[in-house]
């Protein structure tokens, strides 16, 4: 079965472990039953979506490995480090977007390239992440040795400690910029303990991995559409030399999950090539999932373009990469050391490749996307109101109530202002979530409290969303500060009589644009609810702010008709005229003879 694509949304991540021994999230669509042969269950994805490329320019099918042309773009997460991730030897560049929770260290040897490349290599898929977007998000800081280049070229480094040295790219400090991947560490660490084990016990293999001296074999079971293999040895071939690495009887379409279990593991290998042609590994790679669920040293090694993408969960790991090329995504809850041979050679690179496979579903109920979002409004009208700001925040501290400070803050996802709607609105994975609005629309007050929620996204809610309406009521003036009035008088246009029954809102310009705007981003601010003239035609707005107002007509007298032009003004309320007020007459013309007496 074709793997499902999944979004990865811009935040889908940012929840805490759920503390479960296998707490893998599912994707956007909800975990399918997939009808497998003899196999283990096979239904979820990587935790946080992650594996698949992200939406927008994906490229179907995959290019092989090249220097041409921009193939599209994927703003998925290609590598994901849970400590420090450092550039050594003559490492060359590390393609596709990557999340650093500590530090990213380059020194490259002396003699070296003086270049690594982050986001868009030279050689690889020739997919990188999109321009402007974050080739590399950092918790720590970014140290770049002297002499040497950071390119990311037309990416964004977005980091949360110190920058030192030379990083060509937009730089950009965000203390919180790997708040939205805090929790993922853990999930990854869940997620690969449980890939690996059940109940404490190796997962039942599907078939069998032997270590030949020249090559390890795994011979699947040929009809499982989840083909799991445990390794417990080092796969190198006699004396630690390289080895090849071949499958066999591996149905079409199959996920391929390889557990290597034991403490400190080498891959030293030449298997894997530039050309998907020329070794039958390359056409494994979307769907082979390497998984060191125990390892605290590995090693990975050898002269091969090797394929496939790498899973290391434990947390005090380090995985150092020699390889000329990791073709595929590279998620490490530990440290990642990107390097050279000790004897000589140059280039090694990561490769941005999907992940498209479907693993073990741990019995964790499938999480949903669903619509999060508030609806500001006039407390007094109703009316939406743009220009509100609010920050999202998700509930991660097991506390009640929303937690923005102390030593365990609530999860903050989002920032956003209220459009003309009145509405700010995020997607995200089921949860409870708060709204806080930090800054009121001009010319209204902050509530207090100005926190709103809970919102519990739920499975079963996700599809419509959740909402919630958050008031705003009008500042009051100062006391001290002098106000006007505006007095209206409608006429019949024909006779003069005053005619009750017409309904005007009065609107005070506030957005510094010439004329009336009651919509779009940046409209005028209404007053307040529409008043009817009465019996004697008249309609008075009292205690109104010096400034300058206009009247829409909205409704008219029973025969009569709109004008063409409802709105009139503008009308200046002043200190010389807030004593006597500001009159107003205006005029209806009737609808016909047969309308109206």
């Amino acid at each position: 079965m074709k793997a499902i694509t999944r979004r990865l949304t811009s935040w889908r991540a940012r929840a805490g472990s759920t503390g479960l021994a296998c707490a893998v999230l599912a994707g956007v669509v909800p975990v399918l039953t997939l009808g497998l042969g003899a196999g283990p269950a096979a239904a979820a994805p990587l935790p946080g979506g992650l594996g698949p490329c992200v939406p927008g320019d994906c490229p179907d099918p995959y290019p092989g490995i090249s220097n041409g042309p921009i193939a599209g773009y994927d703003n998925g997460i290609n590598i994901f480090v849970g400590d420090d991730f450092l550039v050594r030897g003559s490492a060359a560049e590390a393609e596709g977007r990557s999340v650093v929770l500590g530090d990213f260290d380059m020194n490259k040897a002396p003699g070296a390239s003086s270049i690594y490349n982050i986001g868009l290599a030279g050689v690889g898929s020739r997919v990188p992440p999109p321009d402007g977007s974050d080739y590399l998000t950092t918790g720590g800081g970014v140290t770049v040795a002297p002499g040497q280049r950071l390119l990311g070229e037309d990416g964004v480094v977005r980091h949360a400690g110190p920058v030192s040295g030379t990083v060509e790219a937009t730089v950009t400090e965000d203390p919180d910029a790997t708040a939205p991947y805090a929790g993922l560490r853990d999930e990854l660490t869940a997620a690969s303990r449980c890939y690996a084990r059940e109940d404490g016990v190796p997962r039942t293999p599907t078939g069998t991995a032997v270590n030949e001296g020249g090559q390890t074999r795994f011979t699947g079971d040929g009809s499982s559409d989840l083909q799991v293999f445990n390794v417990d040895f080092d796969m190198v071939g006699p004396s630690g030399g390289q080895q090849g690495v071949v499958f066999e009887n591996i149905p079409d379409g199959a996920t391929i999950l390889v557990n290597i279990l034991g403490e400190d593991r080498v891959i030293n290998t030449y298997s894997g090539g530039i050309d998907d042609s020329t070794d039958p590994l390359n056409a494994y790679r979307d769907r082979l999932l390497w998984n060191f669920p125990d390892a605290t040293n590995i090693d990975l090694q050898g002269t091969g373009q090797f394929q496939g993408s790498f899973l290391m969960g434990e947390q005090s790991s380090m995985s150092t990469v020699s390889l000329p090329g990791i073709n595929g995504r590279f998620f490490t809850t530990g440290s990642v050391t990107h390097t050279s041979a000790a004897s000589g050679g140059g280039g090694q690179e990561f490769h941005n490749y999907p992940f498209n496979g479907d693993l073990p579903d741990c019995g964790v109920s499938p999480q949903r996307d669903g619509e999060v979002s508030v609806l500001k409004r006039d407390g007094d009208t109703g009316e939406p109101l743009a220009g509100a700001e609010f920050d999202l925040w998700r509930e991660s501290n097991g506390q009640a109530g929303l937690q923005t400070g102390g030593a365990t803050p609530d999860l903050r996802i989002t920032e956003c202002t209220t459009g003309a709607d009145g509405i700010c609105a995020e997607t995200g994975m089921t949860g409870t979530y708060y709204w806080r609005e930090t800054a009121a629309p001009e010319g209204y007050e902050l509530p207090d409290p100005n926190v709103f929620g809970p919102l519990v996204l739920t499975p079963e809610n996700a599809e419509d969303g959740v909402r919630i309406t958050a008031d705003n009521s009008p500042t009051p003036p100062d006391p001290s500060d002098p106000t006007g009035s505006l007095d209206l008088l409608k006429k019949d246009a024909a006779d003069g009589k005053p005619l009750g029954g017409a309904v005007f809102e009065l609107w005070r310009e506030t957005n510094d644009i010439d004329g009336l705007q009651t919509g779009g981003s940046n409209p005028d601010t209404l007053t307040g609810p529409g008043r009817a003239t009465d019996s004697s035609g008249k309609a008075a707005f009292d205690g109104l702010p010096l400034g300058e107002y206009y009247l829409r007509e909205t409704e008219v007298p029973e025969g009569y008709v709109l004008p063409d032009n409802p709105v009139t003004g503008p009308y200046a309320v002043t200190e010389d005229n807030s004593e006597d007020g500001v009159s107003v007459t205006l005029k209806n013309e009737r609808g016909g003879p047969d309308k109206g007496k």
